[in-house]
């Protein structure tokens, strides 16, 4: 097949090649002296001779994509965005571990290439990488006519990071005891969106409407970027160390079912829901959609982006090392042998979805939800 062949069958090559061009600056913001090959090459080459200043390094990876948010962001016209998404997703994944990212590659596919489109997605995963100290090494973007509209597309990534073995996060340190401080989110971050497209597709509400309780459209709101939390936990860990036990990333299941995940098995964790406010963006849609808050919980983030878990005689340096880094920071928990968290749940008469007791495959310890969410 030519050439022309090709682009008649609706793959335009060189649409490809202008946007790799478009890209190329905002790419190359993100390049550090580790990065051997230049944009457009088969393959990224990161030098691994900087892992020698480790005593035991460990490789942590973490791939994800963006989701149904890019819908909106299609509806809307506003790609420069989504970027900071995929990379919340996949390199705040990798920092719960304690790992420093290294590197990421991305890979969107669209119906058409649209070069000055691809491009605003692009500077978007760039500006996101600069900003967590990630290289962006390589990428790939592929055109599915008759499959994908032509103004459709899907992003996803994947990144690597790395940790010293003696200094990786996780259950194995979690203590009875510690104080669980949650990391305010930007709003729904890249979770939960089918949910929240029912509910105003059920409404009729468009994406330009705006919202009083927003100051700005229902379409911007739903856009917030996802917060990144790379720069601020790994400078907690630094400040620390073996004094900062665990982090939870709050995606997809909401904070309950990803806090158990960091968990060890015989541990609990109480959190109350009244110690912090939930932000507008989930109000709206609770009372708009007359949806429990049940069901929120489940699904949405509902205002906590990043769970921390800390020994408690550090906990006021733990605030202060994250309100320094830019970060709002609340204690909402602490952390209990299983048989108190049992007992306190008896106590209060705790209905069944009160309590999680691991996720996604990991039998990790049980969070107990207690008091009520302000309204």
């Amino acid at each position: 097949m030519t050439s022309n062949a090709y682009a008649r069958a609706g793959v335009d090559v060189a649409a490809g090649d202008r946007a790799v061009e478009l890209m190329r600056s905002s790419v190359k913001s993100t390049l550090g002296p580790e990065v051997l090959a230049a944009l457009g090459g088969f393959a990224g080459l990161w030098d691994a001779s900087a892992l020698k200043a480790y005593d035991h390094p460990v490789l942590a990876t973490s791939t994800d994509g963006v989701g149904t948010k890019t819908a909106i962001a299609q509806a809307m016209g506003i790609h420069h965005t989504i970027g900071f998404d995929l990379v919340g997703m996949v390199v705040d994944d990798i920092v719960v571990t304690g790992a420093k990212p290294l590197f990421m590659t991305d890979y969107i596919a669209t119906g058409k290439v649209d070069p000055a489109r691809i491009a605003a997605v692009v500077s978007g995963v760039a500006a996101a990488c600069e900003a967590t100290g990630t290289a962006l090494i390589g990428g790939e973007t592929a055109e599915h006519p008759g499959i994908m509209r032509p103004d459709e597309y899907d992003i996803a990534g994947a990144a690597v990071g790395v940790v010293e073995r003696s200094a990786l996060l996780g259950p194995e340190r979690v203590r009875q005891g510690d104080v669980i401080l949650g990391l305010a989110a930007s709003g729904l971050h890249s979770n939960g969106y089918s949910l929240a497209r029912a509910i105003i597709d059920d409404l009729g509400w468009s994406w330009d409407r705006p919202v009083a309780e927003f100051g700005r459209t229902l379409g911007e709101e739903m856009l917030e970027p996802t917060r990144l939390y790379a720069r601020s936990v790994l400078t907690l860990a630094e400040r620390l160390g073996p004094d900062l036990h665990a982090l939870s990333h709050i995606t997809g299941g909401g904070l309950a079912a990803n806090l158990s995940r960091v968990l060890p098995a015989q541990l609990g964790a109480v959190v109350s829901r009244a110690s912090w406010a939930v932000p507008p963006v989930f109000q709206v849609l609770r009372a708009a959609g007359h949806v429990g808050w049940a069901d929120l919980e489940s699904s949405l983030n509902l205002g906590i982006g990043m769970a921390v878990i800390v020994a408690e005689p550090r906990l006021a340096e733990a605030r202060t090392t994250l309100a320094a880094a830019g970060e709002q920071a609340v204690p909402i928990g602490r952390v209990t042998l299983l048989a108190d968290a049992a007992a306190e749940a008896s106590s209060r008469g705790a209905k069944p979805g009160d309590l999680t007791s691991g996720a996604k495959g990991i039998a990790g310890g049980t969070v107990l939800m207690v008091d009520s969410y302000r309204d």
